[in-house]
């Protein structure tokens, strides 16, 4: 006799989800890295090409707000009227969502944003990552520990590649990122100005895009990420950040000096996960997670696994049956195939293949992988992200031209 396998029945045992199915990044066509090399291309920078068609312009600005995801967008029109303005599908504007890379995470993301590259080639491909070279966990981010910059990515800014190019080029953001090793091998080229609040930000940003006939001028703001991680997309401290960052978008739109354009985007979403341990699995406290594993990186949304030397199979196939139907699991190299980390089939560099992990997982259900004892302050976050759902990914991609 044959036992029935539908939903409900005793025998049913659901496959875990396909690492194809994940909803990709438009690497080529419609991600964060494929802003900056279209944006220049319209200026005359030679050597660019890029699948986002812009129409171009000769001063361009680009306001990168931390942690404004596209859906969070839609979701508060009374908050953001300005941005909402813009947007496509329910305001008057042309905007469009872009993706961000995988994983949609800060560090990845400007450097995808900076270089023109996706994570497989620029280096960055998490938040914390394995350095093949010492064995222990890189935080990208806050770059610790130490290690040389331009040999960790050693390709140039599109920023520096503008400045080259004769392009008026600078970057207007706090003072305190000026000489982080990020910034310098993300976001440099021309000259770096340090200003303190978010209305000086936008007034020197528009003084500097005047003050050339072509010019290329980044500007950034974080705080709409920090509260979201803190109290949540869900809090008044995050409604109230997202109607100051409108009011300063709002600000900027009105001061850009002729023939200019202002592209406003983010670097990922966010979403708040529950404190339950069903959605918030710690892996200090679960020895099957555990088993087989000698580093633990990434983040709670987008987990690189590194095994113990021989232990990287049973490390897959125990994270795929403990969490398979709630995230994408893959071995590395089903997840570099599949386009994770870059276009489907085209690998990585070498010198990053082996920063991913043996496995990586991604979520697509409300689920978090935290680490209490390892990771105490990333595990107390409200508001999370890093994978490839579309409210962690998508991000806007917002216009307004003089």
């Amino acid at each position: 006799m044959s036992h029935p396998t539908t939903a409900g029945s005793p025998w049913y045992e659901p496959a875990p989800l396909d690492p194809r199915s994940a909803p990709l990044p438009r690497y080529g066509t419609g991600s964060l890295a494929d802003l900056l090399p279209s944006a220049v291309a319209g200026l005359g920078v030679p050597g660019f090409r890029s699948g986002l068609e812009l129409a171009p312009a000769d001063r361009v600005c680009v306001f990168l707000i931390d942690g404004l995801g596209w859906e969070l967008l839609r979701a508060h029109p009374a908050e953001a009227p300005f941005l909402h303005s813009l947007l496509g599908s329910s305001g008057n504007g042309t905007g469009t969502p872009l993706t961000a890379g995988f994983p949609s995470t800060t560090a990845t993301s400007l450097a995808s944003v900076g270089t023109g590259l996706p994570p497989g080639v620029h280096g960055l491909p998490g938040y914390t990552v394995a350095d093949p070279a010492t064995g222990q966990l890189m935080n990208q981010l806050r770059w610790r520990p130490w290690t040389d910059p331009h040999q960790w990515q050693p390709y140039p800014t599109v920023f520096s590649l503008a400045d080259d190019a004769g392009i008026h080029t600078c970057q207007v953001s706090a003072p305190d990122f000026e000489h982080t090793p990020l910034t310098k091998i993300a976001l440099s080229g021309g000259t770096f100005h340090g200003r303190l609040s978010g209305e000086d930000r936008m007034d020197f940003a528009a003084e500097q895009l005047g003050a050339a006939d072509r010019s290329l001028v980044y500007t950034y703001y974080s705080e709409v990420d920090g509260k979201g991680h803190r109290f949540g997309v869900d809090s008044e401290e995050w409604r109230g950040q997202l109607m100051y960052v409108d009011l300063l978008a709002q600000r900027l739109a009105e001061q850009l000096p002729p023939r200019s354009v202002l592209y406003v985007t983010a670097d990922h979403g966010m979403i708040d996960i529950p404190f339950t341990p069903e959605a918030r699995v710690d892996f200090d406290e679960d020895w099957e997670l555990r088993a087989g594993v000698a580093l633990l990186g990434g983040e709670a949304r987008a987990r690189h696994v590194y095994a113990v030397p021989g232990a990287a199979a049973d490390v897959l196939a125990v994270w795929r049956e403990v969490l398979g139907e709630r995230m994408w699991v893959a071995g590395r190299d089903e997840a570099i195939e599949a386009g994770w980390f870059g276009p489907p089939g085209t690998g990585v560099d070498d010198r990053v293949y082996a920063r991913i992990g043996d496995v990586v997982a991604a979520a697509r259900d409300d689920v978090a992988i935290v680490a209490t004892e390892t990771e105490p302050n990333e595990s107390a976050m409200v508001g999370l992200h890093g994978s490839m759902t579309p409210v962690e990914q998508l991000v806007p991609l917002l216009e307004v031209r003089s």
